[in-house]
């Protein structure tokens, strides 16, 4: 897989997660479980110089 794709991948389910973030309760289980995994996407796509302004919709 080139760095390209995993970048697309990475956007995308960054974008998958906040999506269904926004969609659960703030105090489930499910919730944490999705912003444990919206940080981490986060962590990887700002190291790879992903300008996230626009695409950050939590800004958590």
């Amino acid at each position: 897989m080139t760095e390209k794709e995993m970048l697309k991948i990475s956007v995308e389910e960054f974008s998958r997660v906040q999506r269904y973030m926004r969609l659960s309760d703030k105090d489930s289980e499910a919730y944490a479980e999705m912003k444990e995994r919206y940080i981490e996407l986060k962590v990887i796509l700002t190291a790879s110089g992903i300008n996230l302004t626009e695409l950050d919709k939590i800004k958590e």
